[in-house]
């Protein structure tokens, strides 16, 4: 790849403001491209990632969107396309990752989740398809190991990740040949408020002998961004070997 691969194209990533999600933002503005961010309540970590993006010479968007909800989500893409013109690239980030017990989970605590981690994501593609199509552009979906192995704290979780998943190839075989469709799927990756000790014992349970960056997911949703269109319907697993 050139050093700047997505020079003159622009993406959306969804729940952008921080975590994993700026992460990707801000690799795919140093990879060239035009970024646009949605929050919903991080409002703070927006404008940062904002001013960061900014400054490696990219154009930057922030937009506050609830992905349940489509009145939002329709006013976020034409926003993105206003502003840049065009749509290139949409990365499905944004997602909830709640725990509790499978026998007490309420349709509430169910539907939240698949609101936000399902339906978000096939609504987002949905509204961004005609820009898309008309860039010959790609879809990253952000899954989990959770979609590929079932985790029993977090099995609501787990189903709408693996529901994403199996929408991603629905996507690549409805949407092709013109735009691409492919998830990520990351295992254990390391952030500042998770607890040491729960970081050590995945860790000590990877292959790799370490737990995920954000680096190594952001790189990952780069490759499928920038790489080869004819690469599509695949969910990869960022997970150092941990789920084998």
């Amino acid at each position: 790849m050139t050093t700047q691969p997505l020079s003159g194209k622009s993406a959306l990533i969804t729940g952008g403001a921080r975590r994993i999600g700026k992460g990707i933002a801000l690799a795919l503005a140093k990879a060239g491209a035009d970024v646009a961010i949605t929050f919903r309540s991080s409002q703070t970590q927006a404008v940062e990632t904002l001013r960061e993006i900014e400054a490696l010479g990219r154009g930057a968007l922030a937009l506050e969107c609830d992905v349940r909800s489509e009145a939002s989500v329709r006013a976020a893409i034409a926003a993105t396309v206003s502003r840049f013109g065009r749509l290139d690239i949409l990365v499905n980030n944004a997602a909830v990752f709640p725990s509790a017990p499978l026998e007490s989970l309420s349709l509430e605590e169910w539907d939240e989740v698949f609101a936000t981690n399902a339906r978000g994501p096939f609504l987002v593609a949905r509204e961004a398809l005609i820009h898309l199509r008309a860039a010959q552009g790609s879809i990253v979906n952000i899954g989990s190991l959770g979609g590929l192995h079932p985790w029993p704290a977090h099995a609501h979780y787990c189903a709408s990740k693996a529901a994403l998943h199996m929408l991603t190839q629905a996507m690549a075989k409805a949407w092709a040949p013109e735009v691409s469709v492919n998830c990520v799927a990351p295992g254990w990756i390391g952030m500042e408020e998770r607890p040491d000790e729960l970081a050590a014992r995945f860790a000590a349970k990877t292959p790799m002998r370490r737990n995920g960056k954000v680096e190594d997911v952001a790189q990952a949703v780069l490759f499928f961004a920038a790489g080869p269109h004819f690469v599509t319907g695949q969910v990869l697993a960022v997970d150092g070997g941990l789920g084998l």
